[in-house]
Formats: structure tokens, C-alpha cells, sequence
């Protein structure tokens, strides 16, 4: 531990622990699961709050869960070369950092009795299975994220529930739009992940980590994250194509002007230098995903 990492206050420590970094994607599908409400006429303020909350709860708990999970299977080293862990720093005490972990779950949890009343039972089910998915993807026996099977996790609860649930909250009902607008902040949040395993695939072989990224291979990791972000911008014309939603929405195309640049990074890059990609990544997701939602509002005018 440096000497400026011992000079942190506790609520400096809380917010390294949380990784402010990775909220404004979490806010992605919220904001798009909103304006799809509203192309519909069923936007409602309070619940879309309660889920922007909720899912930024939901975020901030997975990462200090992966915190928690990752130093004790022992996949969190010196040698780390992500954003510094608490755990693995010594900055904060593992069972401090697992209390903190259910504090968020919990008040996640609170959020969700009030999204209940609104739009019944179903907030339940996604609910609970947000929280289990989250703790899942590095505890428990089989951890998601250890055996390959982290993009197929966070696509569905960090693409599609998250934004089809913000959705469902508001207009109390799922359509064919939920679901097509569900699909580009799933894959660019599972771009995200993918270029976080990019980076670490040294780490995660020596840890016995069996990631999709260390299955691929460099190579095939690259080619899986240029997918994911073409599938994503696919989505708006075939939404045109099929009458669900007017051509504002390629609005979103205007994000494009980010990827030169986030490209060469990751097709050029390696080990940390990646983590200023995985920022542009996520950047990425929330300005697709404000100009898609403008243009699922702008639909109605």
C-alpha cells in the first residue's frame, strides 16, 4: 500500500470500492428502457428514477462483490493491471467489504418494494435475480465470470432486464420495442467486459481464470469485441426496417465518431493502456444510448 493510499478517508476508500467509472454505462439501459416507455406513452418519472437508482445500486454491489470474490480466489494479485481492488490493496477489511456489499444489495433491495407496488410481482423475480447473478459472477462454486459464461450473464441482466425492467416498471407490460431496444446497450455493455478480459488475459490464465478472452485468444477476443459493437448499431435500421420505430433512431449513429479512435486502441494496445479503452467502452454505451433514446422520443413529435 503507498503512502497516498494510506492517506485515503473511509469515504475515499467507499467510492474506489464502488468504481464510479463504471456507472454512467449502468445508466445506459435505463435511460434507453425510459424513452422507449415514452415512444409508447407510458413514461412515468418515479419508477424511472427508482430504476436508474436501482441499477446503479445493482452496479456499484457487483463491483464490490467481484472486490470481495476476486481477492479470495485469489485472481486479485500485485499484479493486477485493472483499477485498484480495496480488498487486494488493504485498504478496506474483507468483512467490511462484504457488509458493504449486502448495505447496497439491500437498499437495492428497498427500491425494489416500491418498484413492486408500482408494476407487481415480475420486479421480484428480476430483482433477485439481478442480486444472485451479481454475487454469482465471481462466488459460489461455479463463478460466471470464471468460466466463460460472463458476456452471456451481463448481456441478459445488464442489457436486457435492465432496460426491458425499466420498461416494465413504467408502462406495466412488455412489447416488441422493450425488446428490440434492449438489445445495443447489451452489447456495448458486454463490449465493456469483453475489453476488460482483453486486458487481463495474462492475469487470468496464471489464475486460473477460463474467461472467454483467455479461451479466444487475443485475436479472437478482438474480432468478439468489433462484433459486439456492430451488432449493436445494427439494431436501429432493422427497428426501421420493421415499423417499430421511426429513423430518428439513427441518431445513435452519431456515437460512431467515437470508435476510430476506441478501435486502434484495442486493436493496437495491451495490459493497461486498455484500461483508458475501457473507459472510452463505456462512454461509448451511455452516448449511443442517450442519442438512441433522443431518438425514440423525438419519434413521437
Amino acid at each position: 500500500m503507498t503512502q497516498a493510499e494510506r492517506q485515503l478517508t473511509p469515504v475515499q476508500k467507499w467510492i474506489l470500492a464502488a468504481r464510479p467509472k463504471t456507472l454512467p454505462a449502468a445508466a445506459a439501459p435505463v435511460v434507453v428502457g425510459s424513452a422507449a416507455a415514452f415512444h409508447d406513452g407510458a413514461f412515468d418519472l418515479l419508477p424511472a428514477l427508482a430504476a436508474l437508482i436501482g441499477a446503479l445500486l445493482l452496479q456499484i454491489g457487483a463491483n464490490i462483490a467481484n472486490d470481495y470474490f476476486d481477492f479470495f480466489k485469489g485472481a486479485d494479485t500485485s499484479q493486477r493491471l485493472g483499477p485498484l481492488r480495496v480488498t487486494q490493496a488493504g485498504l478496506l477489511k474483507p468483512p467490511q467489504v462484504w457488509t458493504g456489499m449486502w448495505v447496497v444489495f439491500g437498499t437495492a433491495a428497498l427500491l425494489g418494494i416500491y418498484l413492486t407496488y408500482e408494476a407487481g410481482w415480475p420486479v421480484v423475480v428480476i430483482g433477485l435475480a439481478s442480486i444472485a447473478a451479481a454475487i454469482l459472477y465471481t462466488g459460489g462454486p461455479f463463478p460466471i465470470g470464471y468460466n466463460g459464461l460472463g458476456e452471456v450473464f451481463v448481456f441478459i441482466f445488464f442489457g436486457l432486464a435492465a432496460t426491458v425492467g425499466t420498461y416494465f416498471v413504467q408502462a406495466k407490460t412488455v412489447t416488441a420495442l422493450a425488446w428490440w431496444t434492449a438489445l445495443p446497450p447489451g452489447f456495448l455493455i458486454v463490449a465493456i467486459l469483453i475489453v476488460n478480459n482483453l486486458r487481463d488475459i495474462r492475469t487470468d490464465t496464471v489464475a486460473g481464470k477460463r474467461t472467454m478472452a483467455t479461451r479466444l485468444g487475443e485475436t479472437g477476443t478482438k474480432i468478439e469485441f468489433f462484433t459486439s459493437v456492430v451488432l449493436a448499431y445494427l439494431v436501429p435500421p432493422l427497428m426501421i426496417l420493421l415499423d417499430l420505430a421511426s429513423p430518428w433512431v439513427m441518431l445513435s449513429w452519431l456515437s460512431l465518431v467515437l470508435l476510430p479512435g476506441l478501435g486502434r486502441r484495442v486493436l493496437t494496445v495491451k495490459g493497461k493502456p486498455l484500461n483508458q479503452a475501457l473507459a472510452e467502452t463505456g462512454r461509448l454505451a451511455l452516448v449511443f444510448g442517450v442519442l438512441f433514446g433522443l431518438g425514440l422520443v423525438l419519434g413521437n413529435f
